[in-house]
């Protein structure tokens, strides 16, 4: 006769305030109509030129620049759908600048967090200056860097929702800063790719890990009511041509002395986003 097995626990822990910031999120991203485009881009050449670079420049950050990059050169890119009371009504807004939305994973106090860093005309910025707001993301106190999102998460339930809708249907030009025109999510450094994740965007970029052969499987999950799939390819392809020419010529050209805050090469680190 065999042993008798005991009876299997169940525990519970608490509802975190940080869990429901992301619970909401997730569940507005439901009532967007989303869908992926997918390009494999071979990037052996970028990923040399990088290689080569008197910096520490991550992936996250060459991304970022080179979506805003495109995002300059197609309206669309920095457009979002503005929906009136019941969605009576419904207009189209466009942000004459880009405002980068980096998904960040944080420890804190033992729990594992998701926070959203924004950054501003990445197009216009060196990569040193993306890579040290990347760097910043990581690693600076949460209170200071997330200092927003943390107020956010205190409100209760419904009415943070309500905040949240409210910002994504604004025309205001603080709409941008507070969502973002386009949002990037990668889980490449943990070797693994995020193809198709929650955004309240109207798009969001994604890249995996780049294989033996140097390519990478990069994804566009575009808002369908704004933008359609051909709009969505010519932009992965947009996307391509800058990383292989932009993004590479600069890696090639940043100086072998640059200033303190800045991270040589010889001190570089697994990519954090």
């Amino acid at each position: 006769m065999s042993a008798k097995h005991p009876e299997p626990t169940v525990t519970t822990s608490r509802f975190t305030a940080a869990r429901g910031c992301v619970s909401d999120v997730a569940l507005l991203a439901r009532r967007i109509p989303l869908f992926p485009v997918e390009r494999t881009m071979p990037l052996a050449p970028l990923a040399a030129a990088r290689a080569d670079a008197a910096v520490r420049i991550g992936w996250a950050a060459i991304f970022l620049k080179a979506y805003g990059i495109v995002a300059q050169d197609m309206p669309v890119l920095r457009t979002w759908l503005v929906e009136g009371f019941l969605g009576a009504t419904r207009r189209l807004a466009t942000s004459s600048e880009s405002v980068a939305t980096l998904a960040v994973t944080r420890v804190e106090q033992g729990e594992e967090r998701l926070f959203w860093a924004r950054l501003a005309r990445p197009d216009a910025l060196p990569l040193p200056d993306i890579q040290r707001f990347v760097d910043d993301s990581t690693t600076k106190p949460v209170e200071e860097i997330f200092k927003r999102q943390l107020e956010l998460e205190m409100v209760p339930g419904v009415l943070r929702r309500t905040i949240l809708r409210w910002n994504i249907n604004s025309t205001s030009k603080k709409r941008a800063t507070r969502i973002g025109t386009f949002s990037l999510s990668t889980l490449a450094g943990l070797g693994a790719t995020n193809r198709f994740h929650p955004t309240i965007c109207t798009t969001s970029l994604s890249y995996g890990p780049l294989t033996a052969d140097g390519s990478s499987l990069v994804t566009l999950i575009a808002d369908h009511r704004v933008l359609d799939g051909a709009a969505a390819a010519r932009a992965l392809a947009a996307v391509e041509a800058v990383l292989l020419g932009d993004m590479a010529r600069e890696l090639r050209s940043l100086p072998a002395c640059l200033p303190p805050d800045v991270i040589p090469r010889a001190a570089r680190r697994p990519d954090a986003a």
